[in-house]
């Protein structure tokens, strides 16, 4: 068991974030420990062919299937969400005595030939390290993105309301089946030590939904890095299943073929701009059409940041159920 003991201050520094950096890094590991008739198959299915070449036996060799990853290759994302681009520039302004030392500790857990070449020049192993991760997130991650920051921004909507409801203890009783808080600390079952031995917080603790950390809690608590949990978000078996066509269901001939498709295709949070460009339709026009399915109790919306998401109601669940469509399950 991991734990993570908590000073004063830090309960008070408990925060969320999410960040495609952390996304490319866990699917790498999923790609060796995901079968096709997994979750993330659909996934494996479409990118295998995709995940060939020098960088990925860069990234393989970074990233093994099991054990010890190094730690500097997912910073804590400084706010809420942040952008591929910002995390790779975190990633290349790692002290180079620090990335020294945590691939020297790769290499003792999981030798590897690569290793020691970026051993021996920290300074380029980042660049290579940086551009092997953009060019994986551009072919891999980057065409289904906007579907998985709807999975992880519903995710902190649901999370933030539960401590808000019932504070802390409600939010790790439901985090995760292997996280627990106990007054003075979070404890995490998992079958290995940290290679620091048990972290001090002294900094808050930062909490990250995760696609492809799946089905685990994965803990990233080494010094100097900010104690880290990632679990996997509410809603994960929706992510990789495709839409299902309400042309001819009953519920276009109530409601009109646009709207059907409207209400179908929100089985996760979507701003305006993502929903007219799955649907082909323009801004206006849609915001029209969500106007009166949310006057009718259909969807509803709330705002995130910025943006403004929109989301299928219960009642909009029950109506593409009478109509012969199944809507997605809402839990993982």
């Amino acid at each position: 068991m991991i734990r993570i003991r908590l000073k004063p201050d830090d309960v008070g520094r408990i925060r969320f974030a999410f960040s495609p950096v952390w996304e490319a890094v866990t699917s790498v590991r999923a790609l060796s420990n995901n079968s096709l008739g997994s979750v993330h198959g659909p996934w494996l299915r479409r990118v295998a062919p995709l995940t060939a070449g020098d960088d990925m036996q860069l990234l393989k060799a970074l990233i093994p299937s099991f054990g010890y990853i190094p730690d500097f290759i997912t910073p804590a994302p400084p706010r809420r969400s942040t952008s591929l681009e910002s995390g790779l520039a975190a990633i290349e302004a790692t002290p180079l005595d620090l990335v020294r030392d945590e691939l020297g500790r790769l290499n003792r857990g999981n030798p590897h030939p690569v290793i020691p070449e970026l051993i021996a020049d920290p300074e380029a192993a980042l660049v290579r390290i940086t551009d092997a991760l953009r060019t994986y997130w551009h072919r891999a991650l980057e065409p289904d993105w906007r579907r998985m920051r709807a999975l992880l921004q519903e995710d902190l909507a649901f999370r933030l309301d539960e401590l808000a409801s019932g504070g802390l203890d409600r939010l790790f009783r439901n985090l995760h089946p292997s996280v627990r808080f106990a007054g003075d600390r979070i404890e995490i079952d998992r079958p290995f030590v940290c290679p620091d031995g048990e972290p001090q917080a002294g900094q808050g603790v930062l909490l990250v939904p995760c696609v492809f950390t799946w089905p685990v809690a994965l803990p990233v608590t080494g010094a100097p890095h900010v104690p880290t949990i990632t679990y996997p978000p509410r809603g994960l078996g929706r992510l990789w299943v495709s839409q299902q066509d309400t042309n001819d269901s009953a519920l276009a001939d109530l409601v009109g073929r646009t709207r059907a498709a409207i209400v179908s295709h929100l089985d996760l949070p979507m701003s305006t701009t993502h929903l007219a460009h799955q649907l082909d339709l323009s801004a206006p026009t849609l915001s029209v059409h969500l106007a009166i399915l949310r006057n009718a109790g259909v969807v509803d919306s709330h705002r995130d940041g910025r943006t403004v998401l929109y989301y299928r109601t219960p009642l909009g669940n029950h109506l593409l159920t009478a109509a012969g469509v199944n809507p997605l399950a809402t839990t993982a």
